[in-house]
């Protein structure tokens, strides 16, 4: 941790500001919704991509949130924030946003609040099982003290940056969608590509990426070589492949990917959709694609089905 810029606490009864430099904000919890949850998952961007399943029904209905997510130990942590309601926030309280570089979040340093921090005469920011909360200040006891000191120490290494507020506000949303699409390509590209690579290292490496990124497919090729069984994958193998592809295409913006279930013979998809437009765009494309589609009974939701 540690950086060069001041670092502001963040909360809801604090007091105007008035800045002319650069600064880093942390927001309480008061700001954002946490869970931890063990998932079977290696990587970030896989935990992310079922973030809004596991907050489904916690969250305010008709905000539009983000999701930040991180490891601890065995546990994925996962923060749901609504960046819109942040920063109108910060800005009724004096910030401009062209002053603040990056946004962070208390439970990033969970580690640090050693003691309570006092927010006002009535609250306290404490960690209670490396969960930051904020409690009442009689609920403090004996444990009531000086204030726990807050200063740019605090600052983590990830963060959420902010352009201007006169350009333009790249969200983490915008960002993962950005990130999925160039990752979707550069996966088409390795498959594709490595029918007439002759480099069986290089063949490995993209074999790997592959089963991490759809670790279904990984029980059928573990008990060979990687490198062998990929230069021969029939045309089975290669059909599981593109209909992954295909169904990958169907996950844009206002749609979520409930589950997925698929056999030698078959696959099952369920998809959520945020409205009849992106209801009717999905059915589309599977239509398109010669699949069959099943309209499940509550809201925009869609089941679609094929052979393999």
């Amino acid at each position: 941790m540690g950086n060069s810029k001041e670092l502001i606490l963040i909360h809801t009864s604090m007091d105007e500001v008035t800045l002319s430099y650069d600064v880093n904000v942390m927001l309480t919890p008061q700001f954002y919704t946490l869970k931890r949850e063990p998932l079977p998952v290696q990587y970030a961007y896989q935990a992310k991509r079922i973030a809004p399943s596991l907050f489904e029904g916690l969250l305010e209905e008709g905000k539009s949130y983000e999701y930040m997510v991180w490891k601890e130990e065995e546990e994925w942590v996962f923060l749901a924030y609504d960046l819109e309601m942040i920063t109108a926030f910060l800005e009724h309280k004096g910030f401009a946003l062209e002053h603040i570089s990056k946004l962070f979040f208390a439970q990033q340093s969970a580690d640090l609040f050693t003691a309570p921090l006092l927010l006002n005469s009535n609250e306290a920011l404490v960690s209670l099982d490396n969960v930051i909360v904020v409690v009442p200040k009689v609920a403090l006891g004996e444990n009531e003290g000086p204030s726990l000191p807050f200063d740019k120490r605090f600052t983590p290494k990830k963060g959420i940056m902010l352009k201007s507020a006169y350009g333009s506000i790249l969200t983490v949303r915008q960002t993962a969608v950005l990130a999925s699409i160039f990752g979707l390509m550069a996966l088409m590209f390795f498959i594709e590509g490595s029918r007439y690579s002759g480099n069986s290292k290089a063949i490995q490496v993209q074999m790997e990426e592959i089963l991490e990124a759809y670790p279904s497919l990984s029980s059928k090729y573990t008990r060979d070589s990687i490198v062998s069984k990929y230069k021969t994958l029939d045309s089975a193998e290669r059909k599981k492949r593109e209909t992954i592809k295909t169904l990958a295409g169907m996950i844009f913006k206002g749609v979520t990917l409930n589950s997925f279930e698929m056999n030698e013979q078959k696959f099952s998809v369920h998809f959520s959709c945020k409205d009849a437009q992106a209801f009717k765009r999905v059915k589309a494309l599977a239509k398109k694609n010669k699949f069959n589609t099943v309209n499940v009974s509550r809201g925009h939701d869609l089941k679609i089905e094929g052979t393999l």
